[in-house]
């Protein structure tokens, strides 16, 4: 995923940037609210999530996020020292997603990260005139949960489907094991990096498409979109 990291302390925006990295995500960073602006044209620029920070040197960080509104439905996480309750609702108010208070623990925000993108992930997912996603023999009707190949419905877990949806929603982009197992099972790694292996040695036998899902090892999981 596509981040937008809105801080003008380099040394807290590199340092931030590091552990994002190494989850999976595809980190631009901006200094000042007029530099975030410009990264988010046009429409949002294919970033999954804005993290700002509302003390930039240009604009107030407040300021910011309501152009950003006016611009983008990309989430915004407003992240910020600023911890008194009517802060949180004046950026709530404005069009933020989600407001994280310094300092936090990284896996919570982490957490707070994949929840705002899950709730917009569905509505970019859908094919315009389909109800699902398509993957040459594959199609992913997310309204329904059902899966077919072929034209042949394909009977899956929760679980299984969750996975499958999740990796087919970016094919070719690489998901970190660390956040499938937090997108889907809601947990952290610890103990259930088995249970992925299952699950997806299990899809590929369902599939009867061995090559959909590919291992990048070490690293995690990608979907391999088949060739017409």
């Amino acid at each position: 995923m596509r981040l937008l990291l809105v801080e003008d302390d380099n040394h807290v925006a590199a340092a931030l940037s590091a552990v994002l990295a190494r989850h999976g995500f595809d980190v631009t960073h901006a200094r000042s609210g007029e530099e975030a602006l410009q990264a988010l044209v046009p429409e949002g620029n294919g970033f999954g999530v804005v993290l700002l920070d509302l003390g930039l040197p240009d604009q107030d960080g407040y300021e910011v996020c309501g152009k950003i509104r006016k611009r983008t439905s990309t989430p915004v996480i407003m992240v910020t020292a600023r911890s008194d309750v009517r802060s949180r609702i004046h950026g709530l108010n404005l069009g933020a997603d989600d407001y994280v208070v310094k300092p936090y623990d990284t896996g919570e925000l982490l957490a707070r990260i994949h929840a705002v993108a899950r709730r917009r992930a569905p509505d970019e997912a859908v094919v315009p005139g389909e109800t699902g996603l398509r993957l040459g023999p594959v199609l992913i009707e997310l309204p329904t949960r059902q899966v077919s190949v072929d034209g042949s419905v394909v009977q899956l877990t929760r679980k299984e489907f969750d996975l499958l949806a999740l990796l087919a929603q970016r094919p070719g982009v690489v998901f970190r094991r660390e956040q499938i197992i937090s997108e889907v099972w809601r947990t952290s790694w610890e103990g259930t990096g088995r249970t992925l292996e299952v699950h997806v040695a299990s899809l590929r036998s369902k599939l009867r498409m061995p090559a959909l899902i590919e291992t990048v090892r070490g690293v995690g999981y990608r979907l391999v979109a088949p060739t017409p």
